[in-house]
């Protein structure tokens, strides 16, 4: 009796941003999917996983790449300028990856929905509701996947945590603390290009609100948010330096708890953490302490720690290795969510029959803990954040904002003003 041969399938892929996210992540991604001849599934078969095509504003981070990873990719076409993303749009892609600076997410994945391609957008999604909602109606309208980059929830210590809590072995939290803090190597010259106007809490608090709301559920009910400004930027202006955001949550027993969460990108570049993050959960019933940083490893090599190296490491999130069997590697939770939405993308596109791919595109929808929809009280906390820094800036400090009272979704109370600003009327729960 003879067996048919498995199905093989090709998805292409194009890359919107290739700056530190990309090389981290995305690249060894492909460059793995390439040399492993790409994803296999019962459901959907073989499906290969090209590198199809790459836009940026220059240009030049993606020519570098197509010289040095010659073998490492297929031949990948690279779209440079104002129109990069349209071209590229216009290309043969299946799907389009985000990962441009925060505050050019919205225009880039509103044109990947509008093309009818598939989108992974990294995080924050998008710095409003009002955004949000227009993504996911076009999502719908086109019916494709718009999903979020959202790694830290593969870690596999905050898969842990959510065990615990879904087990009911830690019970009801009672308020949490959460810190990350990069080196000023970041802002002052990674990010140099675009860090005007910015705080690291857009940047990076977005993994530790989405953390919060994925693992314990309940209602986001208020935000509030200070700073430090003066080494990015003048002590006066736009940009900070650091920022401490408090959320309020409440659960359906009526209980509250809140969330503190840290966020700096001026840390010394010799701190012995590349990025120093920590959480700390407390709960009726017990303690949940967790550091990214400190998981038993300590290096010195003479010459070389800490600058070249540092001298704790994480080996979760994205590591490089020499296999036992002889084999390089580099891989880790920061990849690994990468793939997932690919083969989310695969399953939906091949997983079975052409007329039951609304249901499998439903059944993909609703994965909470990557999909647009499900982003909304996390959207919300950075909205509200960045509009409580904008009214600091201008000599307001100590604003407040509230979600889903009587006057708004997302209201802005000023100290001093009778008058509450509605930075977004709808509701922000659903």
């Amino acid at each position: 009796m003879t067996t048919s041969p498995p199905a093989v399938h090709t998805l292409r892929a194009g890359m919107i941003g290739l700056g530190m996210i990309f090389d981290e992540t995305y690249r060894p991604f492909f460059e793995q999917a390439h040399a492993t001849g790409g994803l296999y599934d019962p459901r959907f078969g073989l499906c290969r996983v090209e590198f199809a095509a790459a836009a940026s504003r220059t240009g030049s981070r993606a020519e570098a790449y197509r010289k040095a990873s010659s073998g490492k990719v297929a031949e990948f076409r690279n779209f440079a300028g104002n129109d990069s993303v349209a071209e590229l749009l216009k290309s043969d892609v299946d799907f389009a990856c985000v990962a441009t600076p925060d505050d050019r997410h919205f225009a880039a994945a509103k044109a990947v929905l509008e093309a009818g391609k598939h989108l992974l957008l990294e995080k924050p999604s998008v710095l409003s509701l009002q955004e949000l909602d227009e993504l996911e109606r076009i999502a719908k309208q086109k019916n494709v996947l718009a999903k979020v980059v959202y790694h830290k929830l593969l870690d596999p210590d905050h898969k842990k945590l959510r065990t615990l809590v879904v087990d009911n072995e830690l019970q009801h939290v009672n308020n949490g603390y959460c810190t990350l803090l990069e080196p000023k190597s970041i802002s002052g010259s990674q990010f140099a290009e675009w860090i005007t106007g910015r705080n690291p809490g857009t940047y990076v608090a977005g993994h530790y609100i989405q953390l919060i709301d994925f693992t314990f559920g309940g209602r986001l009910k208020s935000v509030s948010c200070t700073g430090q400004r003066g080494l990015v930027g003048p002590a006066d202006g736009p940009t900070w330096d650091s920022n401490q955001l408090r959320l309020i949550y409440e659960y359906s027993d009526g209980r509250e708890a809140a969330f503190d969460i840290h966020t700096s990108w001026v840390t010394p570049d010799n701190f012995p953490g590349y990025v120093e993050q920590e959480v700390q959960f407390r709960f009726d019933n017990g303690v949940w302490n967790g550091h990214s940083r400190k998981r038993g490893v300590e290096l010195t090599i003479e010459g070389s720690t800490p600058f070249k190296r540092k001298t704790t490491v994480n080996n979760h999130y994205n590591g490089t290795f020499a296999e036992p069997w002889g084999e390089r590697s580099q891989r880790g939770y920061g990849i690994e969510v990468i793939e997932r939405f690919v083969r989310e993308v695969a399953y939906v596109e091949h997983g079975g029959p052409a007329g039951e791919r609304g249901k499998r595109l439903s059944e993909m929808q609703r994965l909470g803990y990557n999909d647009l929809a499900a982003d909304r009280q996390t959207v919300a906390a950075v909205q509200a954040m960045e509009a409580i820094l904008a009214k600091h800036v201008e000599g307001h400090p100590n604003c407040v904002v509230e979600v889903d009272s009587s006057t708004g979704g997302l209201v802005l109370l000023v100290p001093g003003s009778k008058e509450p600003h509605v930075l977004y009327p709808g509701r922000v729960g659903k």
